[in-house]
């Protein structure tokens, strides 16, 4: 990995002093900002008119207090967040995210990578995403209910299908769409299925979202590593997580020949040698919202929980981190590659540290960055919105053919980008310079604004 050029420094220290504090954030733009050096040398107009400036500041950053009633009666008071970064390409698009760690920071350093994300898609949406600190767990469906409707209240003046589209994200799925959804609609008096998605296929989702963001990042990897004339096949894997990211993208790759042998949540991992059994993990998870030390208790022999440790220690061929920011160290990564990892595929948003990056890089292990490997949840988001507007509604392999389409396209002008701008392999230089020409492009054809 390459340090900032001096022509892009200022840019930097700018984002540095304006947004105090925010370490997600800083670490996101100094990743993209140590890849467009080679850019302005190329093409020294992408200086002009403070453009990198511009693409490095939010459009808008909303803040907004969120009271509802707990099952006791009691009022709660939450913070609430929507950041629309960058609307050169469509209208802003990225997921609200419910979670305790949830900032500003992390929702600008989100926001950010959606920009560059939603430009590989090929598709026309903005970037953009929200939250909220609110904690989903232990928390009844009525409590979740009410905290969804007392967040649409005030959300809702700022979105539309043509404005801003959110999606879900951690700790927002289905359940959560639905609710905001229905006071979205009961606010407005309207029927307008395209300001959401990630909905229920009864009301407007689309099919194969639930899976698209663990599909896209198994279809991703398997380009990447047809580069090197191999595949999945017999390859063991590791995925962190086992939320909707984690446990599509354990299906998937189980299709593509694989062993899945270790998985995680917050309170630890199991490893199973003979292969995670995807439909009990799922029951486990998605159905039931256990631990995954259940999945171990339920298997008996054989599949062990470790509630100390890193999930990274269990050897692989192929690690997909999938749970959250900043999970894989560069302590895990030299302990990956010690044991002979030969691709990394993000599934999560920036889950790899600088130093895991920049280790992976030298040793020569095939990294696919998030803001490609894991765009095909949004790229399906899109896809639904593409049917809302027709009012149609597409078959389950309809929209998996997309996806696998769409994935294939980002791997390729990702690999393209980065062999045009001298550095062949790297994907995170070849998804980052892509991403932003385009955005960049169009912000250029607009004017100053």
């Amino acid at each position: 990995m390459s340090s900032i050029d001096e022509k892009l420094q200022p840019v930097f220290d700018q984002v540095l002093q304006r947004n105090v504090g925010e370490t997600e954030f800083h670490q996101a733009v100094k990743e993209v900002l140590e890849s467009l050096g080679r850019v302005v040398a190329k093409h020294p107009q992408y200086l002009d008119d403070a453009l990198i400036e511009r693409i490095c500041e939010p459009e808008r950053q909303i803040i907004f207090r969120i009271p509802w009633v707990d099952d006791r009666g009691q009022v709660q008071i939450n913070r609430g967040f929507r950041v629309q970064f960058n609307s050169a390409l469509g209208p802003y698009k990225g997921g609200i995210r419910f979670h305790p760690s949830v900032n500003i920071g992390i929702i600008k350093f989100l926001g950010f990578e959606q920009i560059f994300k939603n430009a590989l898609t090929g598709l026309p949406i903005g970037g953009g995403k929200g939250g909220s600190d609110f904690d989903p767990k232990g928390r009844s469906d009525a409590e979740i209910m009410r905290f969804c409707q007392s967040l649409m209240t005030e959300l809702h003046r700022h979105i539309g299908e043509y404005t801003d589209v959110p999606a879900g994200d951690i700790g927002v799925g289905a359940r959560e769409i639905g609710y905001m959804f229905g006071q979205y609609k009961r606010l407005t008096n309207r029927y307008e299925a395209g300001v959401l998605t990630g909905k229920g296929l009864t009301y407007g989702g689309s099919r194969a979202r639930t899976e698209a963001t663990g599909y896209g990042n198994a279809y991703f990897i398997q380009a990447m590593l047809a580069t090197k004339s191999t595949d999945f096949e017999d390859k063991r894997v590791v995925v962190s997580g086992s939320g909707n990211v984690a446990l599509y993208s354990i299906q998937k790759v189980k299709e593509f020949g694989a062993k899945v042998v270790a998985c995680s949540d917050s309170s630890g991992y199991i490893v199973d040698d003979n292969g995670i059994d995807w439909a009990l993990l799922r029951e486990i998870k998605e159905v039931k919202r256990l631990r995954v030390s259940e999945y171990a208790r339920a298997k008996g022999n054989g599949v062990h929980f470790v509630s100390t440790g890193s999930v990274w220690d269990v050897p692989c061929d192929i690690a997909m981190p999938s749970a959250t920011q900043n999970e894989l160290s560069g302590k895990d990564a030299a302990t990956l590659i010690k044991n002979g990892v030969i691709a990394v595929g993000e599934g999560a948003n920036m889950p790899c540290t600088p130093e895991a990056i920049r280790a992976f890089q030298e040793a020569g292990v095939m990294f696919a960055p998030g803001k490609a490997a894991n765009a095909g949840g949004v790229a399906t988001s899109a896809l639904e919105m593409q049917q809302n507007a027709s009012r149609d509604s597409w078959t389950f392999a309809q929209t998996e053919a997309r996806l696998a389409s769409i994935m294939q396209g980002i791997h390729d002008t990702c690999a393209e980008t980065a062999d045009e701008y001298g550095a062949p392999g790297n994907y995170v230089l070849g998804a980052n310079i892509a991403g932003f020409v385009k955005v960049a492009e169009a912000m250029r054809s607009f004017g100053v604004i």
